[in-house]
């Protein structure tokens, strides 16, 4: 699917905690595709059905604890991590720090600090650095960007958007609409601010439309259909269009 709940591994070998945290994440409208109690088992795990982050207890049982595991998920699969510790000493935080986990949880947590925390490690994610915002909580209404997709939140959950499935941009007024073969979403963001973000298959055609290229049906004087709409076209935009089909 293009357009998907965020998934998440839990590795946690306290399987009543592991139990009330995929409760949350489910509520919160994220796909839980594991619970293991072993970091063993989570590489196994990952390899076959690789998440889009873990969440990793600190001191698991067995011969590698969380902290060997986010380093094996980094140089392997280079998944984000948030680490779950119920100890809060300065000897496990440096440790655990030189695996660069994306956000740290001090058990007991809620369910709004994990929300918080896994929006801003997805933040982190966009921005490239796992160590720029640690202490940065990303806002209500975020949307965040990465290569090939954009996080969205749609009601009060976060869902990734692969590029190639939108069909086009829409203005309106200081929001754009995001439009998918299933769905829409209204960002709390002008137009504008994302255009620049957007992959190279992406082409403005009016000032409030930009279509993704891939999905042209028909184009015609002044107007183009992108699956099952039509949108008018800029003459000024045009010739940029005509050209971008042409060597597309």
């Amino acid at each position: 699917m293009s357009e998907t709940a965020i998934k998440i591994l839990i590795v946690e070998d306290e399987m009543l905690i592991a139990a009330k945290i995929s409760m949350f994440l489910t509520e919160l409208g994220y796909e839980v595709t594991g619970i293991l109690p072993r970091a063993e088992e989570a590489l196994l795990s990952t390899e076959e059905n690789p998440p889009d982050i873990a969440l990793l207890d600190i001191h698991l049982k067995g011969d590698m604890d969380g902290v060997a595991l986010a380093h094996a998920l980094r140089s392997g699969s280079n998944i984000p991590v948030i680490f779950l510790t119920a100890n809060n000493d300065n000897a496990t935080f440096d440790r655990a720090r030189t695996a660069k986990p994306y956000a740290f949880l001090s058990k007991p947590f809620n369910k709004t600090e994990l929300q918080r925390a896994l929006e801003l490690t997805i933040a982190l994610m966009s921005a490239g650095n796992p160590e720029a915002g640690i202490a940065q909580q990303p806002s209500e209404e975020s949307s965040f960007i990465l290569s090939d997709r954009i996080f969205v939140r749609d009601r009060d959950h976060m869902v990734k958007i692969l590029f190639e499935a939108i069909l086009y941009l829409e203005a309106e007024r200081n929001y754009c609409r995001i439009v998918t073969k299933t769905k829409e979403y209204l960002l709390t963001m002008p137009m504008k601010s994302l255009e620049d973000k957007l992959p190279s298959h992406f082409q403005r055609i009016h000032r409030s439309h930009i279509v993704n290229l891939l999905h042209i049906e028909a184009i015609d004087e002044t107007t183009v259909t992108v699956g099952q709409k039509t949108l008018p076209m800029s003459k000024s935009w045009k010739e940029s269009l005509l050209q971008r089909i042409r060597t597309i």
